[in-house]
């Protein structure tokens, strides 16, 4: 009877891919062709190896606790309150970023309407910054976002999935269009110098700063509303893998087209000089395709919304499901009787949404942020799916990993990478933003008179360390990534790899059997159940 509410394969994809392609096609390939040059399309590939990599060990995760808002939990069931904590907090600061980070593209693509009456939007942006009129306007479409998520699910389902054919759409024939109209593959370089203008460091670098991580996030939308998907233990693997696969090759469609489109006289100055403030729209104005460029900025409307309201749902999901941990207010955990959506959490996230652009105030910036503390919440995923094999080997799982040995560290150390390529400051003012949560932590744990606190303390050490090691090294490391280059480029890539591996023994056997673990076997009783009715059905 519950079944036919759920979502279906098609519906998973399609969210997924309504929450995928949002903001990052449109500045994305702009940004990394500002950075790395035509080697640009090596940087997307690269985002895509290590958010697939990432996700690889959460689909085993995911499938034993399908549960609501369940990425800010996992890391609490395998090494106790704190690591969830810190993991929970982490993942949450980079959905609360994603609200504004969508609402900036819109307000950026206004900013350059070309149409007379459309002037007064010029002022939106200055510099690369929003200005404070801007910021008004990004304040508007905020409260917007939260309003459509503030219905019943079916409203927000059904608007995601009117939008996605739009927003798949859309990429596909720009991608068409601008390579009938105009193609020059020379634009690739005809050797590796030109291929890589500016070294191979900033192909590396724009992973994490030009939005590419930030582009192949929404993965974890699917995994956020676990409880919520039918035959969890099938869907919930096929659905990443497949929207993951569909995104990734419009991803490295549009870099490419973006690199053959531009006329070669304009790259008389290099690529760091190519000046757009709505990338593809410009691009099509300059190639004399008005109609594409319309196009492209409704979309500018359409893309970023559907993200921005999926992400609302998954933000505020995220954060009733921290005051679950016993470490927020009650109120955060609030549900909504009637459509059972945590409508207090959702007025929180967007007021903080406020305040996260008002600090930063540009599109790359809030994605370099987004990229970092996302990363940093991923390193519990690898970390926790191979502790749970060694505390918990009796755990029911739909789905176990052939491959975890291999993949958990590696994902572990591209994390690690990508977070290092985040640049100077950005590592620290991130990481500075994750440490703020720990007074929250420790104000709850002293209301629960600090029971167990040592256990949980023992269990998530090797994070906080990691924390600290991961900015002295950002801080010393080379100047490439904004470091004083105390360890020059590439070897501070080898220190990067050795160190991350350390730290991933080190958590991967620092699992702990607390209250979490054994709340988290109900949960698996109630997975291996389902599986079963499915398996009868």
């Amino acid at each position: 009877m519950h079944n036919h509410r759920k979502m279906s394969l098609f519906s998973i994809v399609m969210m997924a891919l309504s929450a995928l392609i949002g903001s990052g096609w449109l500045f994305g390939s702009w940004e990394a062709s500002k950075l790395a040059g035509p080697a640009a399309i090596l940087s997307w590939a690269l985002g895509g190896l290590i958010i697939g990599a990432i996700a690889y060990n959460y689909v085993e995760i995911g499938t034993m606790f399908p549960e609501s808002g369940g990425m800010s939990k996992y890391a609490q069931y395998s090494h106790g309150s704190l690591l969830g904590f810190i993991a929970g907090w982490a993942n949450w600061v980079s959905l609360v970023t994603i609200i504004p980070i969508e609402a900036v593209a819109t307000v950026q693509y206004m900013s350059t309407w070309p149409w007379e009456w459309a002037n007064w939007t010029r002022q939106f942006v200055a510099h690369g910054q929003v200005t404070t009129s801007g910021l008004m306007v990004v304040f508007v479409i905020i409260i917007i976002f939260t309003l459509i998520n503030y219905g019943s699910i079916t409203l927000m389902t059904h608007f995601t999935s009117l939008i996605s054919l739009f927003k798949i759409g859309l990429p596909i024939l720009t991608i068409i269009i601008l390579t009938c109209s105009s193609f020059h593959p020379g634009n690739y370089g005809s050797n590796l110098q030109e291929f890589f203008p500016y070294g191979t460091a900033p192909v590396l670098a724009a992973t994490s700063v030009a939005g590419i991580i930030f582009s192949f996030n929404a993965f974890q939308t699917v995994i956020n509303m676990g409880s919520e998907i039918k035959k969890p233990e099938r869907y919930i693997g096929l659905g990443i893998t497949i929207s993951l696969l569909i995104a990734g090759v419009i991803y490295l469609l549009l870099q490419s087209t973006f690199i053959t489109s531009i006329p070669p006289k304009s790259l008389a100055n290099g690529w760091q000089h190519i000046t757009f403030d709505s990338p593809f729209a410009d691009l099509a104005i300059l190639l004399g395709i008005n109609w594409l460029a319309i196009l492209l900025y409704i979309d500018a409307f359409v893309s970023p919304f559907g993200t921005g309201v999926s992400f609302v749902a998954s933000a505020a999901r995220a954060l009733a499901a921290m005051e679950d941990n016993g470490h927020l207010p009650h109120f955060l955990g609030k549900m909504n009787s009637k459509y059972r959506i945590p409508r207090i959490a959702m007025v929180v996230n967007a007021i903080l949404s406020m305040v996260m652009v008002a600090l930063f105030r540009s599109w790359s910036l809030l994605a370099t942020v987004l990229s970092a503390a996302t990363l940093i919440a991923y390193l519990t995923g690898p970390v926790t799916a191979v502790a749970l094999r060694k505390i918990g080997p009796q755990l029911f799982r739909p789905i176990k990993l052939k491959h975890l040995s291999v993949v958990a560290p590696l994902s572990f150390v591209l994390a690690s990478l990508a977070i290092y390529w985040s640049m100077w400051p950005t590592t620290i003012e991130v990481i500075g933003i994750i440490l703020l949560g720990l007074p929250i932590y420790l104000f709850y744990e002293q209301k629960n008179h600090f029971q167990q606190f040592r256990l949980h303390w023992q269990a998530s050490l090797w994070m906080i360390v990691y924390l600290i090691v991961i900015s002295l090294l950002s801080y010393g490391g080379s100047q490439e990534f904004g470091g004083q280059n105390w360890l020059h480029y590439p070897w501070d890539q080898l220190v990067i790899v050795v160190i991350s591996l350390g730290f991933y023994y080190w958590g991967s056997h620092s699992g702990v059997i607390t209250a979490d673990f054994e709340h988290a076997k109900k949960l698996n009783q109630k997975a291996k159940r389902l599986a079963q009715k499915d398996n009868a059905e």
